[in-house]
């Protein structure tokens, strides 16, 4: 799963919304409109997808998916009568749990799990992935639905009555040069 930082969008789309002028609605900049309809593309012929997080879309929580993780996403089930979107990646042992967008403003520090927000991003699997991959990489291992995201203070809590190991923390800190 790729996570990376990206220009600040959030501040330069507002500097264009107060510096355009009243009797015109403001406007996007050609480039983000370009990745908006490039992601849509993707996700309408099924393809792996990159989106920015935050926004208005969704935050993301990075735990590993081990016994316990998968313990929890059980747990979340119940919760939600039905768990919201978790993406496995096979090949780093993660689970991406999407959250509503905000969550990483608001999440406390957490000893077994990372949460992420704007300016990252992140590469959703197809729609199609939905069972444990003959490649390793990502799947939803519960599928994306429209109607909800994984509430971010119950996955908090429920993280931290599992405790997943291995947390995630170093390989985030090697991967972004600092503590997340």
């Amino acid at each position: 799963m790729t996570v990376t930082a990206t220009p600040d969008a959030g501040q330069m789309m507002n500097r264009l919304v107060r510096e355009a002028p009243a009797s015109r609605p403001p406007t996007w900049p050609t480039w983000r409109i370009a990745e908006l309809l490039r992601n849509l593309l993707a996700v309408t012929r099924r393809e792996d997808t990159i989106v920015r997080l935050g926004g208005n879309l969704f935050d993301v929580v990075v735990t590993s998916s081990s016994f316990k993780a998968r313990a929890a996403v059980d747990v979340m089930d119940e919760v939600q009568g039905g768990c919201g979107p978790v993406i496995e990646d096979t090949r780093d042992g993660s689970f991406y749990w999407l959250v509503p967008p905000g969550t990483a403003d608001r999440w406390p520090q957490h000893t077994h799990a990372v949460c992420l927000g704007a300016p990252y991003r992140i590469t959703l699997p197809s729609l199609d992935s939905t069972s444990w991959p003959s490649v390793p990489g990502p799947y939803w291992y519960r599928p994306s639905r429209s109607d909800r995201l994984v509430p971010g203070i119950p996955l908090w809590k429920t993280l931290a009555l599992h405790q997943p190991e291995p947390t995630p923390h170093a390989a985030f800190e090697k991967r972004l040069g600092g503590t997340p």
